[in-house]
């Protein structure tokens, strides 16, 4: 993997909030491996303690339950800690369109806690999930930073919100803050059940439980997804980024282009699925999803350029992957 050569202080202590969801508890995993110590600040909400329970015997590995609404819980994690991976949110957005407030105080406000603990305990580096969502209504292909369009979910603004603070604890208060624009993550330990499921996952999991997908639209939305060692990769190289490329956005992805209906069929193809007539299974289409991004496709020279991204896994060899853990996990 790109990021087992990277090196960081001795006794280095990493505090991943939402460390017991997705992307967090891959974070810690990777963490752990290099060596160093890690604190997992997680309530539970939407995080999984199944998904760090492996590490619970691990010495360098500290569990904490607590909410990043609390301000001294966030005061309290954030004690010595050398780097902070703020990854604790919730996501979806047809859920935002549905809980507005609840977004606003967790998303945001979490978030705003979580800046103002790193300041006053002098974190040297604070590494925040951003999401492609920013994006909005801009057109153009492929997305670059600083060219957005008009936010289309409360889950959108949220994250352009935590920008926003983001740069003002960098211009104001000397704390480097690096935003991690997020395009589409999947792979190991992400959640395929519930209504508000990835994409990806949910239709692995229905193939393979002999269910048929529906796809919402007509299938012809493209996404950039990226898979989850890239984004390991992009949070522990923000870790180690230079002063000068503080305060700033960087979208993370493969870089490439899918579209969802290719996707479903390549799924089906290497699962060998077919319907009652042995002929492959076709998928059934809903309505779109309101607030949801037509196309995204990810610019990531940026974060070459600034941090040393070198993302590894395409979207091929991340996707048969999954495929071969989620068949485990069945």
């Amino acid at each position: 993997m790109a990021y087992r050569n990277l090196k960081f202080p001795k006794n280095s202590i990493f505090l991943v909030t939402g460390g017991a969801g997705f992307i967090g508890s891959n974070l810690c995993e990777a963490i752990l491996n290099l060596g160093y110590k890690v604190r997992c600040l997680d309530d539970l909400s939407t995080g999984k303690s199944e998904n760090v329970a492996i590490f619970a015997d691990n010495p360098n590995y500290t569990f904490i339950k607590g909410d990043i609404k609390d301000l001294q819980t966030c005061m309290a994690a954030c004690e010595g800690v050398d780097f902070v991976l703020n990854q604790a949110a919730w996501g979806s957005v047809p859920r935002s369109l549905e809980m507005p407030l609840f977004y606003c105080a967790n998303n945001i406000m979490g978030t705003l806690n979580m800046l103002e603990a790193a300041k006053q305990n002098g974190v040297k580096k604070f590494v925040y999930a951003s999401s492609s969502s920013v994006y909005g209504d801009e057109p153009d292909l492929p997305k670059v930073e600083g060219r957005e369009g008009n936010l289309l979910s409360p889950y959108a603004v949220s994250k352009q919100a935590n920008e926003e603070w983001a740069k003002q604890y960098t211009r104001h208060f000397g704390l480097d803050t690096y935003g991690l624009r997020y395009f589409n993550v999947f792979g190991r330990r992400q959640d395929p059940n519930g209504a508000y499921a990835a994409v990806l996952p949910k239709f692995i999991k229905q193939l393979l439980n002999g269910e048929t997908p529906t796809i919402n639209g007509d299938g012809k939305q493209s996404r950039d997804f990226t898979y989850i060692e890239n984004v390991i990769e992009a949070n522990l190289k923000a870790c180690l980024a230079e002063h000068n490329a503080a305060g700033e956005v960087y979208n993370i992805a493969f870089g490439g282009r899918e579209y969802l209906i290719d996707i479903y069929y390549g799924l089906v193809d290497a699962l060998g699925i077919k319907d009652s007539y042995g002929n492959r299974l076709e998928p059934n289409f809903g309505p779109e999803r309101a607030g949801d991004i037509k196309h995204s496709n990810a610019d990531i020279s940026k974060a070459k350029e600034k941090l040393g991204y070198a993302p590894e896994w395409s979207f091929e060899r991340g996707i048969n992957a999954a495929i071969e853990w989620y068949k485990d996990m069945k």
